[in-house]
């Protein structure tokens, strides 16, 4: 076993360096076979040791973090769209234009016009922690930042003690305050909420709203909100409701059981954060959960919503 941990130690390192160093060069040409000198592997072994780490092909995550930055560069500056796609090593105006409106939905100028951070994508994280000499927690975690609409919450409320308080107990309240809201639920939409395979199912989105910005620096009381904004709900007088306004964050996947979120949350403030372009603001935090979500299951995905903005 401790050779086993050994083994995941040195490939998680191997990989940490090679995505360090595609960060740090991202406004350079990088090739596929440039990166593989770089790490060690041939071209073959790298492609497939990254995609079976990340999920991601290694040309496709280089060019949308190129990508991404070049929308950064459109968000923030007044410069050309030529000199940004040739600073980043695009061969010409259109052929840059092409790649960004085929990731992005919007050409660059279309983009520049709306001035929302939409679906951009952050360097690849390394989140972890050694237990011991040979023994790893570790996973790779790509942030993405996103403008998310106002909306609002049909919902069940509660108070919770938040992930830094000296007696949190937010692991035990928040599955209560869920059940409460499905409880309060007429019939049909219970069954949407319990049912992948309901009619409505597709009409209901579960999102859990953390009030940092309403607890008044209270971490021990920390209201907690657990709700759809499916508009089948509008008729369901039992719920409350919460208007979330406008926001930009940083969406943080999760995969695994949820009490394992918690330690990814401590290296995204203590760690990703400050390493970051972005800082963290006052505002309402998101769970995202998907229809019969299973906190126990090691292959249930969630997404965790940070308000954010860009830093200075």
């Amino acid at each position: 076993m401790q050779k086993e941990n050994k083994k995941q130690v040195n490939r998680f390192t191997r990989i940490g360096k090679l995505l360090d160093f595609i960060n740090e060069n991202i406004d350079q040409p990088l090739s596929v076979e440039q990166l593989a000198d770089k790490s060690c592997w041939s071209r073959w072994q790298l492609q497939r040791v990254f995609h079976h780490e990340t999920g991601l092909n290694l040309a496709q995550y280089v060019r949308e973090l190129k990508l991404s930055l070049a929308a950064e560069q459109l968000l923030g500056s007044k410069s050309r769209v030529v000199d940004i796609a040739l600073a980043l090593g695009f061969s010409s105006e259109a052929s840059f234009s092409r790649t960004f409106k085929n990731m992005f939905s919007h050409s660059p100028m279309a983009y520049r016009r709306r001035g929302k951070r939409l679906g951009l994508r952050t360097p690849i994280k390394l989140c972890s922690r050694v237990l011991d000499s040979f023994d790893l927690e570790a996973r790779l975690l790509q942030i993405r930042i996103e403008t998310r609409p106002e909306f609002t919450l049909y919902c069940t409320s509660g108070i919770i003690s938040g992930l830094f308080s000296l007696r949190p107990n937010y692991q035990q309240q928040v599955p209560l305050i869920w059940s409460e809201f499905v409880k309060n639920l007429p019939e049909a939409e219970m069954l949407s909420v319990l049912s992948e395979s309901s009619s409505l199912a597709a009409d209901i989105e579960l999102i859990g709203v953390v009030g940092v910005i309403k607890a008044n620096d209270d971490i021990d009381a920390i209201p907690y909100w657990a709700g759809s904004t499916a508009s089948t709900l509008l008729g369901t007088t039992s719920l409350d409701t919460i208007d979330v306004p406008a926001q930009e964050y940083a969406v943080i996947p999760f995969k695994g059981p949820i009490k394992q979120l918690e330690q990814v949350l401590v290296w995204l403030f203590s760690h990703w954060i400050p390493d970051s372009n972005y800082n963290s603001v006052d505002g309402y935090e998101l769970e995202i959960y998907p229809i019969n979500y299973d906190p126990e299951d090691s292959s249930s995905y969630m997404e965790y919503w940070l308000p954010i903005e860009p830093r200075s």
